[in-house]
């Protein structure tokens, strides 16, 4: 082999390792700032030296990127110019323009896009080893680094935007964190997976929400006759009960059913002792959200609440298996009980109880009825309706249809639903 074939292998091969330097340095950016960086965090508490390294680099992107750009322009330019050398030695005067051409080929295929392209496919596998030598090239590079940060940073100032990293950047919102956890679902089992999407629920539901209605609260007048009182406690199947006097919104206590073991060893029970064993209300507003109140009761030691409007008037009462309920769903093992107020019909349409939550209704059917405003099914028909209807009244809901099969004292005992794009599947509604 003569001097000038020396020469030219020589270049071909200094040639060959700057594309595989500049292949490194692309794969590394790449993979670098694809890396997840929960996923990152999490490996660090578990002592991945990869991610540890990987982690300090990217605390300081500017520099890592500086570090980056300078050695993958430094060897792209050197073998821009090694090519050259190689052109001149095999057709003496080439044309700058071809030589242009297939560079730019050669470093697009084999420097730039592949390796890029698997970096983006395997982050974890380029970034963790190439870290060793960025921090290594960091280190020796670092006076060139800081020149070429503080005169790039000094221009992004001049032009008006902040050189600072902004440290809030990679914390989720609320909402980015829904979109994490519903994204999950194939990774996690499926109840578990509605237990968090519905803690995060829990924010954006007050308890106004699912409560138990004035009308439902089963409770103790103090005023009626001890007798019928020891009768309605003996066959009651709640395990708290509201003591008021004539009207609920005259709560004089809680009863818990533990406390009527005390009350029969009394020789001579009367009303009085019946209120000396209750605990006192614990009343709250309309307005509290789920979350806070889950928070409250847990603070107090509680599990029932009493809740009132602005004006002090009793809507309701809430416990704290209602707000469990919204968690992990029902406890009750009695279905029929469960679903009462649900009844599907041969025809494919839902008889519903007028006072059965707008949001059951959506958790038991999967629909979307609007739960903004009224929060029962009696509620929504009367807002659209503006007045008390009479029985087969139909109104159309928004994708919906409802039937108004019962009216009762002045309230919408029983309606017929359907979503609205089966009507044209099924026959008429018959009374």
């Amino acid at each position: 082999m003569n001097a000038d074939e020396s020469s030219l292998s020589m270049l071909l091969l200094s040639f060959l390792l700057l594309i595989l330097a500049s292949a490194y340095f692309s794969s590394s950016e790449t993979g670098m700032m694809s890396l997840n960086r929960y996923r990152l965090r999490h490996l660090m508490r578990h002592h991945h030296p990869g991610a540890t390294r990987a982690s300090r680099l990217l605390e300081k992107p500017d520099k890592l990127i500086g570090v980056i750009l300078i050695g993958n322009n430094f060897v792209n330019f050197l073998a821009a110019s090694i090519a050259t050398s190689i052109a001149i030695e095999l057709v003496g005067d080439p044309s700058p323009l071809a030589t242009a051409i297939i560079l730019t080929m050669i470093v697009l295929i084999f420097a730039e896009v592949t390796p890029k392209t698997i970096a983006a496919l395997h982050p974890e596998t380029i970034a963790y080893p190439s870290s060793l030598l960025l921090m290594l090239l960091l280190k020796i590079l670092y006076p060139v680094v800081w020149v070429v940060n503080f005169v790039s940073n000094a221009l992004v100032r001049v032009l008006g935007f902040h050189a600072e990293t902004d440290s809030e950047h990679h914390h989720l919102s609320q909402e980015e964190l829904r979109t994490v956890v519903y994204e999950s679902h194939a990774r996690i089992p499926l109840r578990r997976h509605g237990m968090l999407m519905n803690i995060l629920d829990l924010e954006k539901v007050s308890v106004k929400d699912i409560l138990v209605p004035r009308n439902d609260i089963v409770g103790i007048d103090i005023e009626d006759d001890l007798d019928d009182i020891l009768e309605q406690i003996g066959s009651i199947q709640h395990t708290r009960l509201p003591v008021y006097k004539q009207d609920i919104d005259s709560i004089v206590g809680i009863l818990h059913l533990r406390s009527v073991g005390r009350l029969l060893k009394i020789e001579h029970l009367n009303k009085a002792a019946i209120v000396q064993e209750t605990d006192e209300p614990y009343f709250i507003p309309e307005s509290t959200p789920l979350h806070i109140q889950l928070f409250n009761f847990q603070k107090k030691k509680l599990r029932m609440a009493v809740v009132v409007d602005e004006f002090g008037s009793v809507k309701g009462i809430i416990t704290l298996e209602d707000i469990l309920e919204e968690i992990v769903g029902e406890f009750t093992t009695d279905m029929a009980d469960s679903h009462r107020d649900i009844s599907e019909q041969n025809d494919g349409s839902f008889l519903i109880d007028g006072g059965t939550s707008i949001r059951d209704i959506n958790r038991e059917l999967d629909w979307d009825l609007d739960s903004t405003g009224a929060k029962t099914l009696n509620g929504l028909l009367m807002e659209i309706l503006e007045s008390i209807p009479d029985s087969l009244v139909g109104i159309e809901l928004d994708g919906y249809y409802a039937e108004i099969v019962q009216v009762q004292d002045n309230v919408i005992r029983t309606v017929r639903m359907r979503e609205s794009e089966k009507l044209a599947d099924v026959d008429p509604i018959e009374e």
